[in-house]
């Protein structure tokens, strides 16, 4: 943006608050960041594994197990090589955010799952404290989810510079780790107690649309990519697409090993938030809910950051002061609270963001910019792979939309499952295994 005639720089203070405002919604491509580049991959891996992973093993159990495992594979390099694409797609159009690209955002609808996971795992985690009963107001999600938004995740979105998350995201993907072995640790120890079917393990079912829908959910990140990308300190993309290998790479990792322990655990009994399975007396359980539902907090100031830099763009000229700041802030996290406050049932959500918003980002909308910019030959690799995750993509959009309707899950949120009670399981263990 040309600032040429404008008048002289404000005082050292206000200079500072306009140039840290300036890095984070404008970008400029001659102005470098001061993120390094594991800084950027913690804000990316982050940005994977936030509230989408805790729903792949319930993607295993529409797609079936084994044909499951080579989707999540297949939507990590279709994510890996559409990040790098609307990257290039960007550099080749001179655009700096993802709206002058594509005039498309999404955060918003990852901000809503954000704060239906945290009053789901939170009321669970004040249930197991001595007192706190049904009754108590610690156990009731509408109060965490409040509590939580006013208390942490509204401070953490009022940054201006997403550099400033690297730490925070490197303290959600230590917490995320964490996760996963208490998930593997019960695999092993409460697996047995849950009864299986023979159908649990066959190759494919026919909700496997729908599954590619949240693991696209899941593995959505290039909506904070132009943030990510403009923060680097050496802006480049041989330098983005090395950080977006490791960083896919790693989740990709992750993601399976989740998504194969939640489902070998409890199978077709899998829910949309894989800790409703858990019983309610399991203490090492509660810890992991515990531990994702900061997770999910330290996740959401991500998605803060797109959408208000979508309003900036859109209707301050790309300058917000920090009064009009702090204003946008506060009605856009107010706005995805409300919303989570009167919805409760994640895998119901995950399916419609999936089919919705995460399949056209994800598949659709990196290739048909590209596509459209692209001065290759029609048969450039390039051009023939975007095609094909182009027509991908618009099959999973529309069939997973109009299966998801027609056949919508049930939803079980808040009940106990059938094996935590006495009569039909034996397992009473509610500590670490020696």
């Amino acid at each position: 943006m040309e600032r040429s005639g404008q008048a002289p720089p404000p005082p050292a203070a206000q200079q500072m608050a306009t140039d840290d405002q300036t890095a984070l919604v404008i970008k400029p491509r001659n102005k470098r960041g001061n993120s390094d580049w594991a800084s950027a991959g913690f804000n990316i891996i982050n940005s994977i594994i936030g509230s989408g992973i805790i729903g792949l093993p319930y993607s295993m159990k529409q797609a079936g197990f084994p044909l499951g495992v080579l989707l999540l594979f297949g939507v990590a390099y279709i994510t890996d090589y559409s990040i790098i694409l609307l990257i290039k797609g960007g550099n080749i159009s001179s655009t700096s955010t993802y709206q002058e690209l594509v005039k498309k955002t999404y955060g918003l609808t990852a901000m809503i799952s954000y704060n239906i996971i945290t009053g789901d795992t939170l009321t669970k985690v004040f249930q197991r404290v001595p007192g706190g009963g049904p009754d108590n107001v610690l156990t009731d999600r509408h109060f965490i989810i409040l509590f939580t938004t006013i208390i942490f995740t509204l401070p953490l979105s009022l940054y201006r510079d997403i550099a400033k998350l690297g730490k925070v995201s490197l303290i959600s993907l230590i917490l995320t780790i964490v996760i996963l072995v208490i998930v593997m640790v019960r695999t092993a120890t409460f697996s047995p107690q849950v009864p299986k079917s023979e159908n649990a393990w066959i190759f494919a079912k026919s909700n496997a649309v729908q599954a590619i829908g949240v693991m696209s959910f899941a593995f959505i990140c290039h909506h904070n990519s132009f943030l990510i990308y403009g923060s680097l300190e050496e802006p480049t993309l041989n330098s983005w697409s090395r950080i977006t290998h490791v960083s896919v790479s790693l989740a990709v990792i992750i993601s399976v090993v989740f998504a194969a322990c939640g489902y070998m655990t409890f199978a077709e009994y899998t829910e949309g938030d894989i800790f409703e399975n858990y019983c309610r007396d399991d203490n090492l359980a509660t810890f992991g809910r515990f531990c994702y539902g900061v997770t999910v907090i330290l996740t959401f100031p991500l998605e803060c950051f797109v959408t208000r830099e979508v309003i900036a763009n859109v209707f301050f000229h790309g300058n917000l002061s920090t009064i009009f700041h702090i204003i946008v802030t506060v009605i856009i996290v107010a706005v995805a609270t409300a919303i989570s406050l009167v919805y409760d049932c994640l895998g119901i959500v995950l399916e419609l963001n999936g089919v919705l918003s995460a399949t056209p980002l994800v598949f659709i909308i990196p290739t048909a910019c590209y596509l459209r910019l692209s001065e290759e030959r029609w048969n450039h690799s390039d051009n023939i792979i975007s095609c094909l995750i182009l027509a991908v993509g618009v099959l999973v959009m529309t069939v997973g939309f109009v299966l998801t309707i027609l056949h919508p899950q049930e939803c079980s949120h808040g009940k106990e499952m059938f094996y935590c009670f006495p009569s039909n399981v034996s397992f009473h263990n509610s500590t670490l295994p020696p």
